[in-house]
């Protein structure tokens, strides 16, 4: 007979938001390899009486059903962007402050780890909770975990406020940017470079584009309260085909960064608008998410939490909720500049109170 699988280790979840990060943090789990820590949080949840536990791939569900009026859904993704000699995470001062360094620090196992501490004690919270703990968010979109869970049990993301772990500094930043991506390509005739007359130069017709990419002035749009800065940039560029050859084609491919006002078909149309008289080919498409602080659930949370929320500028999964019509915010530890960063550092005490802000506002009376 074959081995059975080993039982999968389970996590402290009595041991404060900092060490489950570090315990999280020191399971490699770079996306597509999230089979061992999904196994360990499935574990660590599984025989909790008050939670109902749901595996699907490798994103794990856990869910109350307390017969309470409302439901929120708190969900952070389990994987990173690839190791670089920065696990075993560790404990560090800089300047006198603690900090927990190292590979998915920031994005996102500090959160998760106040999701997971929360999930295990919050026997009964004053409105049902869905944890979810997903897969492949660092990779292509189509493998997101929480995108898979939408079409194959969409009843686990049900619910009428959401929360996603992503890093802010533990501070609130409603919504997000869409984002498009497009390829301007020009045509031109091959001919030898030594008799460049008798072609025409593909990459030469590029000259326009890129003329209008730095004049180009971001428009800052104000949505239900929050100002969200655009952005219009080119990310690569291709062309030629030896060095001695005028180039046939040049394709430089764009990034738009949209205001959530505005849908994908509306942004698709501005960037034609922009580039008239060029070919022009959508590559990728992912909607933005207005900010869902008008929600009295919102309302309530940014009162307990404290201080102002800001706009998200980059895409986040909060665009899933808002396709499914539930509003949702960002709320994490860590600086969004140290994610991915070699460096990846998250400040302690963020991870603390990011916990404790969740904790505030799922008992308050």
């Amino acid at each position: 007979m074959p081995d059975a699988d080993p039982i999968a280790p389970v996590l402290d979840l009595g041991a404060s938001s900092i060490d489950i990060a570090r315990q999280l943090c020191d399971i490699e789990s770079v996306s597509g390899n999230e089979r061992v820590i999904a196994d360990v949080i499935e574990a660590s949840l599984t025989g909790l009486d008050h939670l109902e536990v749901i595996r699907n791939g490798d994103a794990v569900v856990a869910r109350t059903n307390l017969g309470r009026t409302k439901r929120v859904v708190i969900a952070g993704h389990i994987d990173t962007v690839p190791v670089n000699d920065n696990l075993p995470c560790r404990l560090e001062t800089v300047n006198g402050v603690e900090y927990l360094s190292g590979r998915g620090t920031v994005d996102m196992k500090g959160g998760v780890a106040g999701h997971l501490k929360l999930a295990a004690e919050l026997t009964t919270p004053r409105v049902d909770l869905t944890w979810i703990f997903y897969d492949n968010e660092e990779v292509a979109s189509d493998l997101n975990g929480l995108g898979r869970l939408a079409r194959t049990q969409p009843d686990v993301l049900a619910g009428d406020f959401a929360i996603l772990g992503e890093p802010t500094n533990a501070t609130i930043e409603g919504g997000c940017n869409g984002t498009a991506r497009i390829e301007v390509r020009t045509r031109g005739i091959r001919a030898h470079s030594a008799r460049a007359w008798a072609g025409h130069n593909a990459i030469h017709d590029l000259a326009p584009v890129l003329a209008i990419l730095a004049a180009f002035q971001p428009d800052k749009l104000e949505v239900d309260g929050l100002v969200y800065r655009e952005g219009l940039n080119a990310v690569a560029i291709s062309g030629g085909v030896a060095g001695n050859v005028i180039p046939d084609e040049a394709v430089v491919t764009i990034n738009y960064r949209f205001a959530p006002s505005r849908s994908g078909d509306q942004a698709f149309a501005y960037l034609r608008e922009v580039f008239a008289g060029f070919d022009v080919t959508l590559t990728d498409l992912a909607e933005g998410a207005r900010p869902g602080l008008d929600a009295a659930l919102a309302q309530d949370f940014l009162a307990a939490v404290g201080g102002i929320a800001s706009p998200k500028y980059g895409w986040t999964d909060v665009a899933r909720f808002s396709v499914l019509g539930i509003p949702a915010v960002n709320y994490g530890p860590g600086d969004p500049l140290k994610a991915h960063a070699d460096d990846e550092r998250v400040e302690a005490a963020q991870i603390t109170a990011c916990e404790n802000g969740l904790r505030a506002w799922l008992t308050a009376d």
